[in-house]
């Protein structure tokens, strides 16, 4: 199985701390916060991995190299600038990802979830890690009925934690180079009843802010 990377947002909550380095370089705890991925990506057995990137993408490509240093084989899928959101990427990388289902997990989260689960998801079409809902985004994004994901339900709603396992099949309608977000994807899938997900209870954090960045790195130097 292969993973995705989604590393091509602007990061405008970071400014002015992306205004000259992209958000998944930004340090926490010592490393940059896509290190943290590459780390627990190469100790879950992941070999191929494929980083999306439009905002300063030269610098990410600098740093990351081919990722021999991690045991890794890193290739990148350049887009253009002001990128083309989630959906629109992760079709634009297709070809990189090849025929079998693959993980993609947002460049700008911190999560200790464990990444060896995503081969026991790889029957399912679409499979979406949920989280409590932060302070910041007290209203949620869907909700759970067992194992489906639903609409939001009142206040029984959940946050996406930017972690999911795809198969190709779910953005194969999407032209190469289209802008598009995932959520539209989401809904239908809902709709149909074939959008599964899991909550996580463990450690996660939505690094959004500048504020949030800095409580993660003293955490991590701290622990």
């Amino acid at each position: 199985m292969k993973a995705m990377i989604l590393a091509a947002g602007r990061g405008e909550r970071m400014r002015p701390l992306t205004d000259h380095v992209p958000k998944p370089l930004l340090m926490a705890g010592g490393k940059p916060l896509i290190a943290w991925h590459l780390e627990r990506l190469a100790a879950a057995g992941f070999k191929e991995i494929v980083v999306n990137h439009a905002h300063l993408g030269e610098q990410i490509e600098a740093a990351l190299g081919n990722g021999s240093q991690w045991g890794l084989s890193i290739a990148y899928s350049p887009e253009p600038p002001g990128a083309l959101e989630t959906a629109g990427g992760i079709a634009q990388a297709l070809p990189l990802l090849g025929k079998e289902p693959f993980l993609v997990v947002n460049g700008d989260v911190y999560c200790d979830w464990d990444f060896n689960r995503a081969r026991r998801l790889a029957d399912k079409t679409a499979h979406l890690v949920v989280v409590a809902n932060p302070a910041h985004h007290a209203g949620g994004d869907f909700s759970l009925n067992g194992e489906h994901v639903i609409g939001a339900q009142s206040e029984q709603t959940l946050t996406y934690a930017g972690i999911g396992i795809f198969s190709p099949s779910f953005f194969a309608d999407i032209p190469s180079g289209t802008i598009m977000k995932l959520r539209p994807l989401l809904d239908a899938a809902i709709a149909t009843g074939t959008l599964t997900g899991e909550r996580y209870a463990g450690r996660w954090v939505d690094v959004g802010t500048p504020q949030r960045l800095a409580e993660l790195d003293a955490e991590l130097r701290n622990a």
